[in-house]
């Protein structure tokens, strides 16, 4: 038996009031900015990962006004460690807008919602649905692989063919009424059923129906992005200590890796030539080093690309005169780095210089 558009919701729906998720801490009282906000840490990053930064989160933000009215580094440093950047920057960038030209609060119209940095198509149907009983189909990665599964849709979800599939199944499958609890069923499903390796076919609703289960083609289904071999960048990233022991941090451009975070210094200059170190000190900072370690290299792989981080630890013997706390620099105090907007490896590579 092959699944109708028409049936399969109902057995979505049977499923999800008997085994899904009910007790998520954005479904407690489900505000439209408490879904915003899970909706947004959720992308590209797993439930389990995202329930205790949500809740630190809600704890310091507890409103949308709240979140609005806060510095940008604040709201990054409760996003350290969570990865992808760019969507705290628009989560805090949405926030402004909404507090200045929808009066703080919450749009319910699709095309407002939308409209908002860091909202796609189906990031704005999740919150309409899940917050306001909304109808709108959503195309998240779990119901993507829940689609692509029952309905046997061959080829990587990234094609543009195979998306627009996708989503006319979506939104032909997608209920009149109970549309949340039917997108959170599906969401619950792609995470605890139908998952990417090794998927729970004996436990499924689906699975009667389910092509890729009928065929033997869980593996193939969706198909996986074309792999490409990862390019490896250098960079060399500089631990300067002045004579207090404060270090010295550099915000990141708002665009590209690690965008608006606070970061050491970067070079192009190798770790292990010490003369160019300490000349770039003298240049940048009006003094020479007092002591140059190289210390191990890290490496840390993006999406795109694995980035290899030489590394100096710079220990100076008078206070520089080249660098004054400023827009975009700053010599931090060791206990307060934590407050920052810190980039996950380069939070551990602070711990781990022990300072």
């Amino acid at each position: 038996m092959i699944a109708s558009p028409e049936a399969f919701p109902a057995m979505v729906l049977d499923w999800f009031d008997q085994h899904g998720r009910h007790d998520l801490p954005w479904q407690r009282n489900p505000t439209p900015y408490r879904v915003w906000v899970s909706e947004i840490m959720l992308q590209q990053t797993q439930v389990s990962v995202v329930i205790p930064y949500f809740e630190r989160f809600m704890a310091s933000f507890p409103t949308l006004a709240e979140l609005a009215s806060a510095e940008l580094d604040a709201v990054l440093a409760h996003w350290s460690g969570l990865g992808y950047y760019a969507r705290a920057r628009h989560l805090y960038r949405a926030a402004v807008l909404i507090a200045d030209q929808h009066g703080g609060v919450f749009p319910d119209d699709f095309a407002d919602v939308q409209n908002l940095p860091g909202i796609g198509r189906s990031t704005a149907g999740a919150i309409l649905s899940l917050a306001c009983g909304q109808r709108h189909p959503i195309l998240d990665g779990n119901v993507k692989r829940v689609l692509a599964r029952v309905f046997g849709v061959d080829g990587w979800p990234g094609q543009s063919a195979v998306l627009a599939e996708l989503w006319r199944l979506a939104e032909h499958c997608t209920p009149q009424s109970r549309a949340g609890a039917y997108n959170q069923g599906m969401m619950d499903l792609g995470a605890t059923r139908c998952t990417r390796t090794r998927p729970d076919c004996a436990r499924c609703p689906l699975a009667a129906c389910c092509v890729a289960q009928l065929q033997g083609r869980q593996r193939e289904l969706p198909a996986p992005r074309p792999r490409k071999e990862l390019p490896t960048r250098a960079t060399t990233l500089l631990a300067i200590l002045d004579p207090s022991g404060e270090i010295l941090l550099e915000r990141r451009p708002p665009t590209g890796i690690w965008g608006g975070l606070w970061s050491l210094p970067e070079t192009g200059v190798s770790a292990s030539d010490i003369e160019s170190i300490a000349a770039w000190c003298q240049d940048r900072l009006g003094v020479r080093p007092e002591r140059v370690e190289r210390l191990a290299e890290r490496r840390h792989t993006f999406s795109h690309y694995h980035l290899r981080i030489e590394l100096a630890r710079i220990e100076l013997g008078a206070y520089p005169s080249g660098v004054q706390d400023g827009l975009g620099v700053r010599w931090s105090a060791p206990q307060t780095v934590g407050d920052l907007g810190l980039p996950a490896p380069i939070a551990r590579i602070l711990a781990d210089l022990s300072l």
